[in-house]
C-alpha cells in the first residue's frame, strides 16, 4: 500500500493504483501524488496496537504482536514522518500515527449496466477509470479507457522476460464465440445499440463497442483479453488502437448512419408517392454498402 496525506487536514489516501499526478482532498486542497522518500527511524511503537515499546523486543507486551525490526524497501511508508513500517501495520512504528487511508475520489458517475440494468459505480483498474457492475461483474470502459487497459497488457508482455511470461501462466487465453448466443447491448450513455466485435478478429472474445462513448466487457472478458495478449497469440506487433483510428471509425459510423437515414427517407417518400430519388441514388447506396463492409 502507498499512502499520501494532506498537509492541511492530514487525511490519508491510498494511491497504490492511482496514476494521476495530483489528487483532490475532501478539504479542497490538492495533494501531489509523488512517491515518498523513506527514512529509517527507531521503532518506538507497535505497528498493530500503537503501544510504546522499549529496547528490541520480539513481541508487543500489550497485544502480543510480532515487532518487525528489519524492514525492506517495499514496506509501508508513513505519510507524516516518512518512517518505514511493516506492510499491514495499523500504526506508524515511529510517530504512532494511525493508518486510516480513504479511497481517492474517482471522477465519473453511475451508469445503468447494459447487461442487467443495475447501477454501475465508477472505480479504477490500475489507475484507469471504469464503471463496474456489482451484480454481473461486467466492466464499462468509457472513451479510450479500454485501449489504455490493453496498452498496459501489451506493455507488460513487451517488458517481461521469457521466464516472467512463463510464470504468468494466463488462466484464460480466449474463448469460443460459437458457444455464445448473439446478444446485442445498448450503450449506457446514449442507449444506442453497440457494435459486436471479435477482438483482434481471431481471439474469439466478443466485445461490444460504442464508437462515441466506450466499450462494454462482460465478466472475465478483460482477463481473457489480457491472457490472449500475454500468451502471444495476438502476435508480437500488436498495438492499441490510435486516437486517429478511433476518429476515422466514428466518422465512418456517422456517415453510414446518415446515408441509411437518407435511404430510409427515400423509401418512405416513394411509398408515399413523393419520390426524392435522383440520378445519384445508386452511388449513395454503393457508398453505404462500402462503409458497412469497412465497419464490419
Amino acid at each position: 500500500m502507498r499512502l499520501v496525506a494532506c498537509s492541511n487536514c492530514h487525511t490519508q489516501y491510498d494511491v497504490t493504483d492511482v496514476q494521476a499526478e495530483t489528487i483532490p482532498c475532501r478539504c479542497g486542497e490538492t495533494i501531489d501524488n509523488v512517491p515518498l522518500q523513506a527514512k529509517d527511524a527507531v521503532i518506538a511503537r507497535c505497528g498493530s496496537c500503537g503501544a510504546g515499546v522499549q529496547g528490541n523486543p520480539e513481541n508487543c507486551q500489550y497485544c502480543g504482536s510480532e515487532i518487525v525490526q528489519e524492514l525492506d524497501e517495499h514496506s509501508l511508508i508513513c505519510p507524516e514522518c516518512y518512517a518505514r513500517s511493516a506492510d499491514g501495520s495499523r500504526f506508524c512504528t515511529a510517530c504512532g500515527v494511525g493508518f486510516r487511508p480513504e479511497q481517492v475520489k474517482i471522477e465519473g458517475h453511475e451508469l445503468p449496466c447494459p447487461a442487467c440494468s443495475a447501477l454501475m459505480p465508477p472505480r479504477q483498474v490500475g489507475g484507469i477509470g471504469v464503471n463496474e457492475c456489482l451484480s454481473c461483474h461486467g466492466l464499462w470502459a468509457p472513451g479510450d479507457s479500454f485501449d489504455l487497459l490493453v496498452g498496459r497488457a501489451i506493455e507488460a508482455r513487451q517488458q517481461a522476460s521469457p521466464a516472467e511470461l512463463h510464470a504468468l501462466k494466463p488462466r484464460v487465453t480466449g474463448s469460443n464465440p460459437a458457444r455464445q448466443g448473439v446478444l446485442y447491448r445498448n450503450c449506457p450513455e446514449c442507449e444506442r445499440q453497440m457494435a459486436r466485435r471479435n477482438y483482434r478478429k481471431k481471439s474469439g472474445i466478443i466485445i461490444d463497442r460504442c464508437t462515441e462513448h466506450g466499450t462494454w466487457l462482460d465478466a472475465d472478458e478483460l482477463e481473457q483479453i489480457a491472457g490472449f495478449i500475454l500468451s502471444g497469440a495476438a502476435g508480437e506487433r500488436i498495438q492499441p488502437e490510435s486516437a486517429e483510428e478511433r476518429r476515422k471509425k466514428a466518422a465512418a459510423a456517422a456517415a453510414f448512419a446518415r446515408l441509411e437515414g437518407e435511404r430510409t427517407s427515400r423509401v418512405f417518400n416513394q411509398t408515399s408517392g413523393f419520390s426524392s430519388f435522383d440520378s445519384n441514388g445508386s452511388a449513395v447506396e454503393s457508398i453505404a454498402k462500402l462503409l458497412f463492409r469497412i465497419l464490419k
